[in-house]
């Protein structure tokens, strides 16, 4: 029996490779002879980068960048299909999680170190890049990342403008001069599973401001701001960002991205399974394993990661099952799962599950396993 294990990562527990090596041991304890193809997943967001790496055997590197804030960071990025792919998150370089509390300022916060990241992979040899833009701290349009790459965002004086989204009021005009790489003869999918347009009522700093520390007051100025960013692309650049689904994405990265790398905004979990080549994976096998942390109607709705698995088997004609900390719901998932199974079965405190969430996912998995494998024998 073939068995490809595909998990999510269990957040708060587990990672994706934790995870599918947990099921992985489950399984072995019911069907010891089983031939399992480890695969574990995400869909564009935390983790992303880990699981294609782990997923595919590539490589990571880590190298000093600008923080949001301007102070150093320690980031890292993942290659993969021999050092041609790279995938980056943004959040490692100007996630929220960078940014104490009391910092917080959408107005001065920059995407520098995304640009410098997407710069050295590319001084590298990567020349596709798969970049999930979740969990940002920032609300300059991409602003940062473009500096970093060369570009030159100037004022009416001719200066560079200072970090930030606040500045981007300032602007006069882009120079592509400086521009270290040919970006529009690149690859650049972005992981983006929103449909915020860059500016008003449903953009970037409306929706997202509030949660990085800005006020009613520096939302109104950074939706000018950003809006202006727009107008000064459209006429530099000759491309239109403003109403893009999914521009307004990580403050405005979304749109950043595809005004200067010609960037193609992507959902996510799909965009992952390509990377990982998933259909070239599923063929012979018998059953496919997935799980995350919680299942519930948010994972049939929102194009998570174990819908996506969901999907691409029943295509290839293979049953799979899923397996979730908690499991709710069950309506919704059972147009996807052929089954199900929670690993928490016993009263206790969720601190306690997510101290043991290992252990729990080798007995569900393997409660799991004997249950199909009754089933089979009975059929």
């Amino acid at each position: 029996m073939r068995i490809v294990i595909a998990p999510n990562a269990f957040k708060g527990s587990l990672s994706a490779l934790e995870a599918a090596d947990a099921i992985g041991e489950g399984v072995r304890l019911a069907a010891p002879d089983a031939t399992l193809v480890l695969v574990p997943i995400a869909d564009g967001g935390d983790g992303t980068a880990d699981a294609l790496v782990a997923a595919t055997h590539g490589d990571r590197c880590t190298l000093r960048v600008r923080g949001p804030l301007g102070d150093p960071v320690e980031a890292g990025y993942g290659l993969i299909d021999g050092r041609s792919t790279a995938v980056i998150e943004m959040a490692k370089a100007a996630g929220l999680a960078l940014v104490p509390p009391e910092r917080r300022d959408p107005r001065v916060t920059t995407t520098y170190g995304v640009g410098e990241l997407l710069q050295r992979a590319y001084e590298g040899g990567a020349r596709h890049f798969i970049v999930g833009i979740g969990g940002s701290a920032t609300n300059d349009g991409g602003a940062g990342m473009a500096q970093a790459l060369g570009y030159h965002l100037l004022d009416g004086n001719g200066q560079d403008l200072s970090p930030g989204g606040l500045a981007l009021t300032r602007l006069a005009r882009i120079d592509v001069g400086g521009v270290h790489a040919n970006w529009k003869e690149t690859r650049v999918e972005v992981a983006c599973d929103v449909t915020n347009p860059l500016t008003g009522p449903t953009g970037a700093s409306a929706v997202y401001g509030p949660q990085k520390g800005a006020t009613p007051e520096m939302v109104a100025e950074l939706d000018a701001a950003l809006k202006h960013f727009a107008e000064v692309i459209r006429h530099d650049l000759g491309v239109d960002v403003e109403q893009l689904p999914g521009a307004g994405a990580a403050g405005g990265l979304g749109a950043g991205l595809v005004a200067f790398t010609g960037a193609k905004l992507r959902p996510g979990a799909e965009m992952v399974m390509e990377a990982l080549h998933l259909d070239e994976r599923l063929k012979g096998a018998d059953l496919v394993i997935t799980g995350e942390g919680r299942l519930d109607s948010q994972t049939a709705r929102f194009g998570k990661g174990p819908a996506a698995v969901a999907r691409h088997a029943r295509n290839a004609g293979i049953p799979v099952v899923a397996i979730g900390g908690s499991v709710a719901d069950e309506t919704d998932l059972r147009l996807l799962f052929d089954g199900l199974e929670a690993t928490v079965v016993e009263p206790g405190s969720l601190d306690e599950a997510l101290a043991q969430a290992g252990p729990l996912l080798v007995r569900a998995a393997s409660r799991l396993m004997r249950l199909l494998l009754t089933g089979r024998r009975l059929a």
